[in-house]
């Protein structure tokens, strides 16, 4: 695995705007990573899709599924001194929200600067400084003056998508990336890097990537990409919250630095148990860390596919520290091993194997 074609892809993919249903920049950068690999269609959802090159049109089918998009804000009315009201998109703790900075869209297809804002401190009361603003009482400021301004000078239009501004870096010292939307795009990374390193390798099973979208407003696109690809079986790729900054020692599940996480279950799905097995054993026997997890809540893509025509499905994820707020730590070692994981995994599939399942 080349690393630094690896953190460009990476460094792309999280710096690109990509809120939920407006993954447009995502689904180009990621096609172009993969068309070498297979042939790329996409859909009207901004669903992507590939077939590997060196699938034979008859063998069993793998789902390899990532989402593309990341959870924002969008435009809901813009006020007369020309401040705008906004929506959440996708699951936002209020308290990571204010005082920001923010890319907006305009009609114009341009991502302007702005600052999600709330009422200054001067002007608070002692009550409401101690009080947590509800997001109707938060705004974005893209330094308009009035809604006249801001509607035909900034050309911002209701609707208008709304993204966390910020830049990815890459900690050398530390082998840790910093960014956003991690959740998902270090998913979408772990799949195009899985089809690169499989580029000319012949397979007992045909792969069908599908990058969906709209995964944080009710895995919308997976429910569409599962009827067109049909699987018999699907490994999905997450960029999972991670545990070890909040829980006891006993109870971290998704750390960092200890491989990615196959969660056993969460409110959404119960993955296929001797799927599950085949893969942790795949990961004992090549010597990757990896990381299980029982989960109370979440959701995604794993549960709309699996519940199709019973599908085995697993769910791999690399750890997200922060994940749903605008700055993430990944470490790459993670990034690695659940590309080497999910390689072994694929090179070890046939129709007895999936049969047994």
């Amino acid at each position: 695995m080349d690393k630094e074609q690896s953190l460009r892809l990476i460094e792309k993919l999280s710096n690109a705007n990509g809120v939920s249903g407006f993954e447009d920049e995502v689904a180009g950068i990621f096609s172009d990573a993969v068309r070498p690999f297979g042939k790329v269609v996409e859909d009207h959802m901004r669903n992507v899709y590939v077939k590997r090159n060196e699938n034979s049109g008859n063998g069993l089918v793998v789902q390899l599924d990532a989402h593309s998009d990341e959870v924002g804000f969008m435009v809901q009315a813009i006020k007369p001194n020309g401040m705008l009201r906004f929506v959440t998109v996708g699951g936002w703790v209020r308290a990571n929200i204010p005082a920001h900075k923010v890319r907006v869209r305009n009609r114009e297809g341009v991502y302007i600067p702005a600052i999600i804002a709330s009422t200054p401190p001067h002007f608070m009361t002692p009550e409401e400084r101690n009080r947590l603003p509800q997001v109707a009482d938060m705004v974005i400021d893209v330094g308009a003056t009035s809604a006249e301004e801001a509607a035909h000078d900034f050309k911002i239009d209701i609707g208008a998508p709304v993204v966390p501004d910020v830049t990815f870096e890459f900690l050398r010292e530390k082998d840790v990336m910093l960014g956003k939307a991690f959740d998902n795009r270090i998913g979408t990374a772990v799949m195009a890097e899985v089809l690169r390193e499989l580029d000319g390798t012949s397979l007992n099973v045909d792969v069908v990537a599908s990058l969906s979208a709209q995964e944080e407003v009710g895995e919308r696109g997976a429910q569409v990409a599962v009827k067109k690809v049909s699987p018999d079986v699907s490994v999905v790729f997450e960029g999972a919250p991670a545990d070890d900054t909040v829980m006891p020692d006993y109870m971290i599940q998704t750390g960092l630095k200890r491989g990615p996480m196959l969660r056993d279950f969460d409110k959404s799905i119960i993955v296929n148990p001797r799927f599950q097995k085949f893969c942790l054993d795949i990961a004992k026997k090549n010597e990757i860390k990896v990381q299980r997890s029982v989960r109370t809540g979440g959701g995604n893509d794993g549960a709309v596919i699996n519940l199709y025509q019973g599908a085995p499905t697993v769910v791999i994820s690399v750890p997200v520290r922060y994940a749903h707020t605008p700055y993430c730590f990944v470490a790459y070692e993670d990034f690695v091993s659940a590309v080497n994981l999910t390689v072994e995994i694929l090179k070890s599939l046939d129709t007895v194997v999936i049969g047994g399942f």
